[in-house]
């Protein structure tokens, strides 16, 4: 299998593990809601987590790829706002947790170009 074929399932197995992550441990996730949204923010976890296993299963089929992949690229500029919220609460927080918090930050940027590349391999193939 060549790289442009197991992009998009490596892609669609990251949002897969994701959306399990947010279905089955929810409480993690919750304090990175930001307070702004309305609703619970336990609400904002579980339908995340649908939102990623939906466009996983998007990604992963060749039919459906390229509108799942773009609509992941949009996903990952959404989520943003939750990341930077996790960095500001964490940053007293022991070395280790403040790392990973900040490291979160500059990962987005791949990640939304890693679901656009997606989307435009799936583009040449249609």
């Amino acid at each position: 299998m060549s790289r442009s074929e197991r992009s998009p399932l490596l892609l669609a197995g990251l949002l897969a593990a994701a959306g399990t992550a947010h279905l089955a441990a929810p409480r993690q996730f919750d304090h990175m809601v930001p307070r702004s949204l309305p609703g619970s923010r336990r609400t904002w976890t579980y339908a995340s987590g649908a939102v990623e296993l939906a466009l996983a299963a998007g990604v992963a089929l060749p039919r459906t790829r390229k509108a799942a992949a773009l609509a992941t690229a949009a996903f990952f500029v959404g989520v943003f706002p939750a990341n930077v919220k996790m960095a500001v609460d964490w940053r007293h927080r022991p070395a280790p947790q403040k790392a990973a918090a900040l490291g979160r930050l500059p990962v987005q940027l791949p990640l939304v170009l890693w679901a656009r590349g997606v989307a435009r391999s799936a583009e040449g193939r249609s």
